[in-house]
């Protein structure tokens, strides 16, 4: 536990420095070096909890109580450290260190002020996620859960004097939130049925039998509303295209470890309850394979090479998605951790190549491999991997899941995400070819990034190649973690043992394709493009899921503003306004009876006391 409060307490103590202290903060690299130090604390306590824990891979928990109740169970905090946590906080402070190492190097042009503020919002942004990992219930994990959403908010949207940077950092926040409405909901119907916030007792109460049946499948369909909304799933992965507005090393964070991973993390997490929730886990299988399949085929005609990038996340958390959901949350998680190293290292050998031709259209670019030779070995690198080539981590854990999904019997979200791993190759050697070796020249003057970027991308390269060789060290951690109702253990035979040499194939033909229409010119890109022009548009305007939101926005979400805001204007204020009115003239007539006279007082008092006399009398 002293280790992980160094974890959590680093980035913590780093963003409070820089946050108080507003001449630190305004300092530049002297701020970018408290940052740097706070999350390099973290991996090193992460690295030393990794080990300890493999020598002892018990479960450890500590809490404290955080709101005592009378009427309900009471809320209690604290840190779960467990063969899924554990791994993980390796993962987000490992990743999250690198990219602020190159960030001195990307990020050199900025102001020391600006410098200062951004290495802040690194610093908040780490600890939310690594709190969130290490969370052990559902209500502490939502606390977390936005701060990371806070966070994304003010990284995507760093560059707020551009209005496409603002627009896109509002786009992630309100779509996420939309989710979120969804994790809200879900973590009080699981408190309501099952009595407790805290993941190990939701989990026995669901064993047993005391927590099932409709407010169970409630709770856990919202807690995977939050989930698609942070993890980018279909229909709710409309923001992560445009958060390629903010800067690059920031793009490579959200991606790779942190604000995407947590929503697979937080499915792998519950994936016991996925088990008594069968509707809801066919619905995380079949909205992850469809979102894998459907972000890769958007993936083929983008330009950008940021957004090639995004376009391939949302499809490798996907397939992460599709795994849970067929019940290999550890295969999810293997390749959420191969994939955090080769997409960290893609996004920051695109930022290398951005930082030196100033632009993200990859067809601005061309012939850069031997002006810039390293970094094009490592986006090559990081391109294998992504396309599951033997023997890089890729490989591996992406054949954990086919194998997954085969020996769970779904032969549909096989088959299709088989066919993406070809889509995916296909688009990043597209991207590739016509980047390092494509027919056009870059004109301009371009080199090779400096050694404070190019380091962080060797040790990422390095992982991406050697990752697979974690995956049975993972397995063994987490199966201590993870028991989920309803598993398939993977089967090697019949088709099972073809599915490495199946994703082989699907990703050497993809390969093969990009080479021989981008490289070779045996066909013509352009050619195909103009005859399959409707399809392109389709997939250039991402099946017009932006304007099918920003319809009900203005029709409904607007519409409905002005309907309550014309009621309000009308009804509700012209009601009160009646009534001011009203009081007003009667007031009026009222106000001629007071002539402010003594005599005329006296006159009413005496009549009123005739009055009194009468009616005395009467009775």
């Amino acid at each position: 536990m002293e280790l992980a409060a160094i974890i959590l307490g680093g980035p913590f103590l780093a963003f409070v420095l820089l946050g108080v202290i507003a001449p630190l903060r305004r300092s530049g690299r002297p701020a970018a070096y408290v940052s740097i130090a706070g999350i390099g604390a973290s991996l090193a306590a992460s690295v030393a909890l990794l080990l300890r824990f493999q020598a002892n891979p018990e479960p450890t928990t500590w809490e404290f109580l955080w709101a005592p109740l009378t009427r309900s169970p009471s809320i209690r905090f604290g840190v779960l450290l467990d063969g899924l946590s554990v791994p993980m906080l390796v993962v987000v402070s490992l990743v999250a260190f690198l990219v602020q190492i190159y960030s001195l190097g990307y990020m050199n042009a900025e102001r020391p002020a600006s410098l200062g503020r951004y290495y802040t919002f690194h610093s908040l942004f780490s600890m939310a996620m690594l709190g969130l990992v290490a969370s052990h219930n559902t209500l502490q994990t939502y606390f977390f859960w936005e701060l990371v959403g806070l966070g994304s908010y003010l990284l995507i949207g760093f560059w707020y004097e551009k209005p496409e940077a603002s627009r896109a950092a509002m786009k992630a926040f309100w779509t996420t939130r939309l989710g979120d409405v969804g994790f809200a909901l879900g973590l009080i119907f699981l408190w309501s049925a099952g009595g407790s916030f805290v993941f190990a007792e939701l989990f026995e109460r669901a064993d047993t039998g005391e927590l099932s049946g409709t407010m169970l499948t409630l709770g856990v369909a919202g807690l995977f509303l939050g989930a698609m909304g942070k993890s980018a799933q279909f229909p709710l992965h409309i923001w992560l295209p445009d958060a390629m507005e903010g800067p690059t090393p920031v793009s490579a964070l959200i991606h790779a470890a942190t604000m995407v991973a947590a929503g697979v993390y937080l499915m792998a997490r519950i994936s016991p309850l996925l088990g008594h929730t069968p509707h809801v886990a066919a619905w995380v299988l079949t909205l992850g394979t469809l979102t894998a399949f459907l972000a890769a085929t958007m993936a083929l005609v983008a330009r950008d090479v940021k957004r090639i990038l995004a376009f391939s996340t949302i499809s490798q958390l996907g397939y992460m998605m599709a795994a849970v959901g067929a019940g290999g949350a550890i295969a999810s998680i293997f390749h959420l951790t191969t994939h955090a190293f080769f997409k960290a290292l893609l996004f920051l050998a695109a930022g290398s190549v951005i930082h030196a031709v100033h632009t993200n259209d990859i067809f601005e670019m061309g012939r850069l491999w031997k002006k810039m030779p390293i970094t094009g070995v490592y986006f090559l690198v990081g391109g294998l991997a992504l396309a599951g080539v033997f023997p890089l981590a890729g490989f591996f854990s992406k054949d954990e899941i086919l194998i997954t999904l085969w020996s769970g019997g779904h032969s549909i979200a096989f088959w299709t995400l088989l066919v993406t791993a070809g889509l995916t190759a296909f688009y990043m050697f597209r991207a590739f070819f016509v980047v390092f070796f494509g027919e056009r020249e870059f004109q301009g003057h371009a080199h090779e990034s400096p050694a404070v970027m190019v380091g962080p991308m060797g040790v990422l390269a390095v992982l991406a190649v050697a990752g697979g060789a974690l995956g049975p060290g993972i397995a063994r951690l987490l199966e201590r973690s993870i028991s989920v109702a309803g598993h398939h253990e993977a089967s090697h035979a019949g088709l099972a043992a073809l599915i490495p040499y199946l994703g082989t194939a699907a990703a050497a033909f993809g390969i093969l394709v990009a080479w021989l229409g981008y490289q070779r010119r045996a066909f013509r890109p352009e050619a195909i493009r103009k005859a399959a022009g409707p399809l392109v548009t389709l997939l250039e305007r991402r099946y017009f899921i932006d304007e099918i939101f920003l319809f009900f926005y203005r029709v409904l979400y607007l519409g409905l503003g002005a309907v309550v805001g014309w009621i309000d204007r009308y009804i509700i204020d012209g009601l009160v306004n009646f009534v001011s009115w009203a009081t007003w003239q009667v007031a009026g007539y009222l106000r001629r009876v007071q002539t402010g006279r003594a005599q005329d007082a006296l006159y009413a008092i005496a009549i009123g006391f005739l009055l009194l006399v009468i009616l005395a009398m009467r009775g």
